[in-house]
């Protein structure tokens, strides 16, 4: 297995951080011996201004920091400090389609009762949608209780079946992200849009960690997907010790 040709792609939340923490600096660390080893890439649901919050660095900083930085799936794309690519979901939707979604998903947000609700229930991004119950602007105690509570009753998933029902033939995908929302995004616009650079640059073997990689988490497609070796994994402590185990 060569160096140049290997790249460790990781997630973001729950993979190098705790949900919506900081990076550590024993974590950053590690990912800087890495570096030594094989090359480093970051892929998130999130935009590059919250996973730059995340890994505790400027938008400059960090994505000069990692070989490749994809926020968004991948819609948003930098390499070596320089944007790639912006992909737009509202060019794709149309104004049309894309009111009528979000209308119904303001109307059927408005129906349901949690422990508490806050703001920023939408969240329109380049490559994606993001739809949050208990909206995003809650505290962090906040999206602990709710997380617990969707354990139990099953809020996004129930609202995850409606939107495939209403927009079956928009060709839209709903994927459960992190601990508070769903991620909604054109079929394909996954995680695994970001292979496609990869590939191109002469990857041959692309390590994926992550921790939502069951069928519905929103790290499952790039993970299953023939062209990476998927590893699950439970918390930055069990990312470092697989890592370590495979390449230190």
């Amino acid at each position: 297995m060569s160096s140049a040709d290997t790249i460790c792609l990781f997630d973001v939340d729950g993979t190098l951080t705790k949900p919506r923490q900081k990076i550590t600096q024993h974590v950053a660390d590690f990912l800087n011996e890495l570096k030594k080893k094989v090359v480093v890439g970051l892929v998130g649901g999130s935009d590059i201004t919250k996973i730059a919050e995340q890994m505790a660095g400027s938008i400059d900083e960090v994505t000069a920091r990692y070989m490749y930085v994809f926020s968004e799936n991948g819609l948003v794309a930098h390499k070596n400090g320089s944007l790639l690519h912006r992909g737009s979901i509202a060019e794709y939707m149309g104004e049309e389609k894309l009111q009528q979604f979000i209308n119904y998903t303001l109307k059927r947000l408005s129906e349901i009762s949690l422990p508490c609700k806050r703001g920023t229930f939408i969240e329109f991004r380049s490559g994606l949608i993001n739809v949050s119950p208990i909206g995003r602007s809650c505290s962090q105690a906040e999206r602990d209780q709710f997380f617990a509570y969707d354990k139990e009753h099953g809020i996004r998933e129930t609202l995850v079946k409606e939107f495939k029902e209403k927009f079956s033939d928009a060709g839209l995908y709903f994927s459960i992200g992190g601990q508070i929302s769903i991620d909604v995004f054109p079929e394909g616009w996954d995680k695994r849009y970001c292979l496609r650079y990869l590939k191109e640059d002469g990857f041959k073997n692309i390590h994926f960690f992550g921790d939502r990689t069951s069928p519905g988490g929103n790290d499952h497609e790039i993970f299953a997907d023939p062209s990476t070796v998927g590893h699950t994994v439970t918390s930055p402590a069990d990312t470092i010790d697989q890592v370590t185990k495979l390449f230190l």
